[in-house]
């Protein structure tokens, strides 16, 4: 497996380095998302696919009386976001679990947010990934993607090439997942770095 197969799922050695620089290298792209998420003092979050745990920390900040939990289906990645986030998981305000967002062991109508930031690329079943999202968000609540790559440059196949099972979306690819989901009011934001966010809310009741 070669190192940028991390990416995908971190395992081993080269899966810890790989966390360790994701943390860093996703600094900028997850911090200009984070501007489009409007939370309460008291919401509850999950990070979907979390990796090394970085995200989850600045969620934390966002709701800094809230609930942040995170799900990742790689070890290397729950054992770094467990140890980035441990005093938040000291006081009860963090977890971080170890699963598929396919088939997601969390209740129903219970998050005010889902995140999913540069993962969304590595989904299994993107469908039923969104469903499992709707699923556990509340009505009326957010569902935010973040990614790096939106599909509309040459760089992309460059990834794609490199790491087995990767797919760029496009805006308008997962806007209509989304909304095949049962997702509504979805806006679409760019900039000039090609980075992509789509955020969408489920329908009140």
């Amino acid at each position: 497996m070669s190192f940028f197969e991390n990416t995908r799922k971190p395992v081993g050695l080269s899966g810890k380095i790989m966390v360790a620089m994701m943390n860093l290298g996703h600094s900028p792209v997850a911090r200009w998302g984070l501007h489009f998420l409007e939370l309460t003092l008291d919401a509850r979050v999950l990070d979907c696919g979390c990796g090394g745990g970085a995200n989850i920390r600045r969620l934390l900040k966002k709701c800094p009386q809230g609930i942040v939990k995170g799900i990742d289906y790689s070890p290397v990645s729950v054992e770094k976001s467990k140890k980035v986030n441990e005093a938040a998981i000291a006081e009860g305000r963090c977890a971080v679990l170890q699963g598929s967002v396919a088939d997601m062991m969390l209740a129903d109508n219970w998050f005010d947010a889902v995140t999913a930031f540069e993962t969304v690329y590595f989904w299994p079943d993107l469908p039923q990934c969104f469903r499992e999202v709707y699923r556990v968000l509340k009505p009326g609540a957010t569902f935010l993607i973040c990614n790096e790559s939106n599909g509309d440059t040459d760089k992309d196949e460059k990834w794609t090439e490199l790491i087995g099972g990767m797919t760029i979306y496009r805006d308008v690819e997962l806007k209509a997942a989304m909304q095949e989901a049962g997702f509504m009011n979805i806006q679409i934001h760019k900039n000039p770095k090609d980075w992509l966010c789509v955020i969408g809310r489920k329908q009140e009741k």
